[in-house]
């Protein structure tokens, strides 16, 4: 069941805090941007909703990383079934995984969405001004909150559940992906240390 061995350096919690406050301020604009642009109140809500759904899917994965086993897709690596090698690399990385996944994509995704709240109760008020905006402020960001945790919740048991199988689509779908882009975020280690092997000879 999963792995214990850290993969975190020093160099790499200030590359994260640092990358971490960055896209913070990125998401953030973004979000206020759309959320001004998007007049349509229903729009708005949905925009909430994807953010939402991208937190509770990145704890999803956090979870389901810590608690996936190595035999199955040590197996599938070996018989070089698609996503078997990202899926392994994966629980091999589980510490940075889980610290991506749970705390800066997760955080990131809850501080955008009380921004989002705040906008839409903006719109709210412009277009219903006779709405108390402090008791839309709390109930906007009670439904928030809910939908996170209920989210969340209902998330962990399904990832510890079946952890494997939720690697192996996330694998698959890595695979897919550097099929499609020619990029994966695993190859580029790789290819760093065949780089220094031949410096070497």
């Amino acid at each position: 069941m999963g792995n214990n061995k850290s993969t975190v350096s020093g160099r790499y919690i200030l590359l994260v805090g640092i990358g971490s406050f960055f896209i913070a301020v990125i998401f953030t604009l973004l979000s206020e941007i759309i959320a001004s642009k998007l007049h349509n109140l229903f729009l708005s809500f949905i925009f909430l909703f994807v953010i939402i759904l991208v937190n509770i899917i990145a704890d999803l994965v956090g979870t389901a990383v810590t608690a996936a086993s190595h035999a199955p897709f040590n197996a599938k690596a070996a018989k070089r079934v698609e996503g078997g090698h990202h899926g392994l690399q994966l629980i091999r990385n589980a510490d940075r995984v889980a610290n991506i996944a749970n705390d800066i994509i997760g955080d990131i995704t809850t501080t955008v969405s009380g921004a989002l709240g705040i906008s839409i109760v903006v719109q709210i008020m412009r277009d219903g001004p006779q709405l108390e905006q402090f008791w839309l402020n709390v109930l906007l960001t009670a439904l928030i909150s809910v939908l996170i945790v209920i989210g969340k919740a209902a998330g962990k048991k399904l990832s510890l559940s079946y952890p494997d199988e939720i690697i192996f689509f996330v694998g698959k779908f890595l695979a897919k992906v550097e099929n499609i882009t020619g990029y994966s975020p695993f190859q580029k280690r790789r290819v760093l240390k065949n780089k220094q092997k031949v410096g070497k000879l």
